[in-house]
């Protein structure tokens, strides 16, 4: 696998497609055929960029869109996905999405992987979303987080493997991340501590 870092895009080129690539590459090309933004966070970015481990599942920031347009997205992931939270679409918009709460979509007859799928909830969903980065994977397209958001982030959630998670991307992008942006979250999310401890 080779990982090119250019201005405006990363380009993974020579990648082996696992079947959590093929899941997220699938449902994304559905948001990218309705014209939906999104932005995907979290886990998945380290094992997109090659750190050998699992995840159940995929965390994905939706631009907020009102009924009728979720109504029309809904019915177009259905046809091959089932909603594991609620089978109906109403209940699903207005009582979790609205809510500020996440729904999660996974292939018909399965569970796992599954696609964890929410509305920007706090500012800082709404700055990831606004400034998210295309990825070209072998010529596919998504957006992720920016790196210097993602990183404090997960030191920011703790465990030995958001740690890890952290260390992984740092030591890939730290030569390719605005190091004024990245210091920033760190002071924002209260882990320079734990930079200077883990990573540093």
């Amino acid at each position: 696998m080779k990982i090119e870092f250019l201005d405006d895009k990363i380009e993974i080129n020579n990648k082996i497609f696992t079947n959590l690539d093929k899941f997220v590459i699938d449902f994304t090309s559905i948001l990218k055929k309705e014209k939906i933004e999104y932005v995907i966070v979290s886990g998945y970015l380290s094992i997109l960029f090659g750190r050998n481990r699992t995840s159940e599942d995929v965390d994905i920031i939706v631009s907020k869109i009102d009924d009728k347009s979720f109504e029309k997205l809904w019915y177009k992931i259905v046809k091959n996905y089932d909603c594991v939270i609620t089978s109906d679409l109403n209940n699903a918009y207005e009582n979790y999405l609205l809510k500020d709460t996440s729904i999660r979509f996974a292939k018909k007859e399965t569970f796992i992987p599954n696609m964890e799928f929410k509305f920007p909830k706090f500012d800082i969903d709404k700055w990831t979303l606004k400034e998210r980065k295309t990825v070209l994977i072998n010529k596919h397209e998504i957006y992720i987080s920016p790196l210097e958001i993602q990183i404090p982030y997960k030191l920011f959630l703790g465990s030995e493997k958001d740690i890890e998670d952290a260390k992984f991307l740092y030591n890939l992008f730290k030569d390719n991340m605005d190091i004024g942006i990245f210091n920033e979250f760190n002071i924002k999310f209260k882990t320079k501590e734990l930079f200077n401890r883990y990573i540093k």
